[in-house]
């Protein structure tokens, strides 16, 4: 069994809406059924006895060792914690080819699962030991060092539940929520509403103190010191127990609680001072200590949090009942599990000293052995929900501290006998307040219920029916994407919206150009969905990113199939029909969202068919108003467009809105077909979008088909007194309506300058000359700089191939070189010609035509 190409799909793709490992998987013919491989299926369950059913979808249901690779990923996954259900395998066409589809919930472990169950299955093959304990530990450890922590998980949870869509931008805790001008931030329990000079007033426990007490709000007497005996003499002017601690420090490092002794407050200003150079000494507040969340103005939860201990049971060492305590599963290393391992360290071994124990002391029955003197989750603390139990005046206490600091996300601690009465009553105080908090122990706290903390903090940053998102049309099909793509831009920013667009000649922003290239795939739209200037976003969605990647977003509010066709680029990457191609493209449609629309061409029953698996509604487009699906779907009352006359009509039940083709200049008049059927796509997207129709009459006539504007589409130029027409037009469907198009142009003669892109069919580069072969007088084909993969002379001889039994053209000439081919071609115009120039490199020949046509 041998793995050729492994894919990770990071969005919704041709197998699923999860993300995905897609490899491609060989097997010899032995490999291809495991029926007749001796003990396979034995052998592999007893080194994995969860491995499940193992099944095929094939026609002849023969279980081939990819099958089995295909189980064990998932289960492997599966039987480590991962939240995984979907996979599958496919015969492809050539015999013993399979790909091999397995659903992951974080891309690392997702790859080395894939490999773990390829040893497996060579184990279970070759009769070797496999180490399942080990393979399943590195899995869960690899798990928890790159999933999300439960303070940020809790979040993105929320967010998914609402509908809101995320991004991680890091391999921390650096979330992106939302698109374009609509996203907000996080990392861990910050947001971008968090401000930087919040989180440093909180940092500084000094400075929080007097703002605190300015406001009212209880808080421990005491001042901050820089030396040893400044800190007994601080402690002796409060006359009672104290609280040593560093003025800028977290997670209870170097704080010391409850001690009075001159050696026990200089020793603790030594550990702080490790810290920070500034310490604090405090009054010691008696009584628990709380954790208040605020979020907002609302508090949404509470704990009472208690230090590491243990019980005595009158038989075990202290250091034996800690291990006792950290067998508990519930207790992790890290942040993953509702609790954490008590730490069994130099501070826990002087903790114990402080009440006359050692580590090997036999505690009597029943007495509480603490090993820490505070409460962090974090160092083995345990948490009991105390929510529903917080007077009304302490919750204002706690929201008033953290807008005195500022916070918008703040843990308010607070140390006092019980939550049930305002702090004044019971000598209480709030003693930090912590930017950033952790949200582990109100999610799932050790005793109690569980808060939905990561919706409070979604609720404040998405506020009423917003889902952080912004409009979001695909466009997708054989041809006319992207002359549809610039012109839904176009429509987007005649309403004052800010539109960030893709498509195979750029990245766009208002307009401005961020990044060239073929930039008609997942990358490029993720990337204008995380600019900020960005109020909405049209992709042209390429077959090609699709199958390497997977789409860049979750939904869309418009998917736009402009046409099948014949197809492109058939014979590569499995897709070896116009029915496997029909599949890649209709990826968006499936992925329409249920309040969106599908834009399909009711010419094009390969489109037509799509319209099953929309969750949304479909607006139906084509020339012909009496096509059966189009007036099916407006007698059910939907929404259609088509060509009237000299009217482009939208149309839903009795309502008709007319847009004559005279005042669109993109058609010219209704002479170029394939632009009305791209006016008509753009318009019933618009339509979609509710924008208003004068915006829409507006855009379409406002909308000029030059190179600048789509370079490459049927860009009309006079030279000489000849007509140019520069097109990127590389497959047979693009031929014919360009064909069609020059038609309708008069000219005493008709020149054609073309190549032909070496990843098509060898069928498909010979059937364009074919066609051009009936409708031009002359052909110049031309070798173009990429062959891709052909070799040289091998595009041309085809494209001659095709030009056999022309019935129009009587002569025709091979070059070398593009810009040579559009000279040779310009050298021999007369006034009244037209040519037809099939550009390869678009934007180089488009200014060597303007130079040329600027020479005169």
């Amino acid at each position: 069994m041998d793995v050729s190409r492994i894919r990770f799909l990071r969005g919704p793709n041709l197998w699923s809406r999860h993300t995905a490992i897609e490899a491609i998987v060989s097997c010899t013919e032995v490999e291809r059924s495991i029926a007749g491989m001796h003990d396979f299926e034995a052998r592999l369950r007893a080194c994995f006895p969860h491995i499940g059913f193992l099944e095929s979808t094939s026609v002849d249901d023969n279980i081939s060792m990819a099958h089995a690779l295909e189980s064990a990923a998932l289960a492997l996954q599966s039987q480590a914690g991962c939240p995984v259900t979907f996979s599958r395998t496919v015969q492809a066409l050539e015999n013993g080819v399979y790909q091999v589809i397995v659903e992951y919930s974080e891309e690392a472990v997702g790859k080395l699962a894939f490999e773990l169950a390829q040893a497996l299955c060579n184990a279970a093959a070759n009769d070797q030991p496999f180490d399942l304990a080990d393979a399943l530990s590195r899995l869960r450890e690899l798990d928890e060092d790159v999933r999300l922590g439960p303070s940020t998980g809790s979040i993105v949870e929320a967010a998914v539940a609402r509908g809101v869509p995320f991004r991680r931008l890091t391999e921390g805790s650096m979330v992106q929520f939302g698109w374009g001008s609509q996203q907000r931030r996080i990392q861990a329990a910050e947001t971008s509403h968090t401000s930087a000079i919040a989180e440093a007033i909180a940092q500084d426990k000094d400075l929080t103190k007097m703002l605190l007490l300015a406001a009212g709000v209880p808080v421990p007497t005491g001042r901050v010191v820089t030396t040893a005996p400044d800190a007994w003499a601080v402690a002796q002017e409060i006359g009672s127990a104290v609280v040593v601690k560093p003025r800028d420090g977290n997670q209870g490092k170097g704080v010391a609680v409850n001690i009075g002794t001159r050696e026990q407050v200089m020793g603790a200003f030594d550990v702080a001072a490790e810290i920070c150079a500034d310490v604090i000494v405090e009054r010691y507040l008696p009584g628990h200590d709380f954790r208040l969340l605020v979020v907002g103005k609302e508090l949404v939860a509470a704990a009472r949090r208690d230090p590491p201990l243990v019980i005595g049971d009158g038989r075990n060492t202290i250091r034996a009942l800690v291990d006792n305590v950290n067998s508990d599963p519930l207790r992790g290393d890290g942040h993953a599990t509702p609790l954490t391992k008590i730490r069994f360290d130099a501070i826990a071994i002087a903790t114990l000293a402080k009440q006359g124990y050692q580590a090997d002391t036999i505690p009597p029955k029943g007495v509480r052995v603490v090993l820490r003197n505070n409460a962090n989750l974090s160092t083995g603390g345990t948490a009991t929900d105390v929510t529903d139990d917080v007077h009304p005046q302490m919750a204002a206490r706690a929201i008033a501290a953290a807008q005195m600091v500022g916070l918008d996300i703040c843990g308010v601690d607070v140390v006092c006998n019980s939550v049930h009465k305002p702090l004044e009553e019971q000598e209480g105080g709030i003693v930090e307040v912590n930017a950033a908090p952790g949200l582990r122990m109100h999610i799932s706290p050790s005793y109690g219920k569980g808060r939905a903390v990561g919706k409070a903090i979604i609720e404040t940053m998405f506020s009423g029916n917003d889902d952080g998102r912004i409009p979001l049309v695909a466009v997708a099909g054989t041809n006319g994407k992207t002359t549809t793509v610039r012109l839904i831009a176009h429509l987007l920013s005649c309403k004052g919206l800010r539109v960030g667009m893709t498509n195979s000649d750029g990245v766009y922003i208002e307009k401005q150009r961020i990044d060239t290239g073929d930039c008609s795939g997942p990358r490029s739209a993720r990337n204008v969905l995380m600019h900020p200037d960005v109020d909405a976003a049209v992709f042209e969605t390429a077959r090609g990113g699709v199958l390497r990647e997977g789409l860049g977003f979750d939904r869309c509010n418009v998917a736009v199939i402009t046409n099948i066709g014949m197809g492109d680029h058939l014979g590569l990457s499995f897709i070896s029909t116009v029915e496997d191609l029909a599949v890649v493209k209709r990826v968006i449609v499936e992925n329409v969202a249920p309040n969106g629309v599908a834009v399909l061409n009711a010419g094009d029953p390969m489109v037509t068919s799509m319209a099953q698996v929309c969750p949304g509604s479909v607006t139906f487009f084509a020339y012909d108003n009496s096509n059966p699906v189009m007036t099916t779907h407006r007698a059910q009352g939907h929404r259609v467009v088509y060509l009237d006359g000299g009217d482009i009509v939208a149309a839903q039940g009795a309502q008709e809105v007319r847009l004559p083709l005279a005042e669109i200049p993109l058609t010219r008049n209704g002479t170029i077909c394939f632009q009305v059927e791209n006016v008509m796509a753009a318009t019933a997207a618009a339509w979609a979008l509710e924008l208003d129709w004068k915006i829409i009459r507006n855009g379409l006539h406002s909308f000029i088909n030059d190179p600048a504007t789509v370079p490459g589409r049927f860009n009309v130029f006079d030279y000489r007194g000849a007509t140019l027409i520069a097109d990127y037009g590389h497959n047979p469907d693009a031929i014919v309506a360009l064909v069609q198009a020059v038609e309708n142009m008069p000219a005493k003669r008709r020149s054609v300058v073309i190549s032909g892109a070496g990843d098509r069919r060898d069928e498909d580069i010979r059937q364009q000359t074919q066609l051009l072969g009936d409708a031009f007088d002359e052909v110049i084909l031309y070798q173009d700089q990429c062959q891709r993969g052909r070799a040289d002379g091998e595009v041309l001889a085809l494209l001659r191939d095709g030009l056999k039994n022309a019935r129009r053209t009587k002569a025709s000439q091979e070059i070398d070189g593009e810009f040579v081919a559009i000279d040779t071609a310009l050298s021999t115009l007369k006034e009244g010609d037209l040519c037809l120039i099939l550009v390869d490199q678009v934007e180089e020949a488009l200014e060597h035509i303007a130079k040329r046509i600027a020479e005169g």
